[in-house]
């Protein structure tokens, strides 16, 4: 069982645009209306990773309005796959983008800044205290150093980060969401196969409230 530290650490994120995509629409891209907790964990683990430690998202506060872009753009219709690429190396051949690619539309975020709020868990096999992760987390924030480029949903829409400003207030807006993923959870053998997990969203005052799940 990990164990939960109590003290809460924020992280102020924001962009240009943002795609939190909607796994029930299969063709097109349509964004949740704000970033979802796996989302926000996926940023954390950019700007700070441990394999001792995991993140649990508590809170996302909503800092700019909800507003759209929609737009079209190229997306490849296919995944990479090790077996494919195997094959090209044992017979010759490649990947031709251009025979490969789709036009398809995207209902994106634009101009979004979110804080999340959240907790360092400490694994089973942890052997220092979370305090000195949360210090290591604070120094990284403060010097805008990463583990890699944190992004908003979509790998091309990169995300700036820093330490929150006090004086910003989540937008005074209340709403029923609806049902948001929450996480997923792949399966141990390696294959990527995953079970989603959601709940039932609701923005209280543009703060986002994430439950606890047993066994995350």
């Amino acid at each position: 069982m990990a164990t939960p530290d109590s003290a809460a650490l924020a992280v102020k994120v924001w962009g240009d645009y943002a795609c939190f995509t909607r796994p029930e629409l299969k063709v097109e891209r349509v964004s949740y209306p704000l970033m979802t907790p796996s989302a926000a964990r996926g940023a954390l683990e950019a700007i700070f990773w441990k394999p001792e430690m995991r993140w649990r998202v508590r809170e996302i506060r909503v800092l700019k309005p909800i507003r759209y872009a929609s737009f079209l753009r190229n997306e490849v219709t296919s995944r990479a796959s090790e077996r494919v690429a195997a094959g090209w190396q044992a017979h010759g051949g490649g990947y031709d983008a251009t025979a490969d690619r789709a036009q398809r539309h995207t209902l994106a975020l634009r101009d979004v800044a979110y804080v999340i709020v959240a907790e360092i868990e400490l694994r089973p096999h942890a052997t220092d205290d979370a305090a000195k992760y949360r210090d290591q987390f604070r120094r990284r924030v403060a010097a805008g150093r990463c583990f890699a480029t944190p992004y908003l949903g979509c790998r091309e829409f990169s995300a700036s980060f820093g330490e929150p400003d006090p004086t910003e207030r989540p937008i005074p807006v209340s709403e029923e969401l609806g049902r948001m993923l929450l996480d997923i959870e792949y399966a141990s053998d390696g294959s990527g196969r995953g079970a989603p997990h959601f709940f039932e969203a609701h923005l209280d005052e543009g703060v986002l409230r994430i439950p606890e799940r047993v066994g995350v």
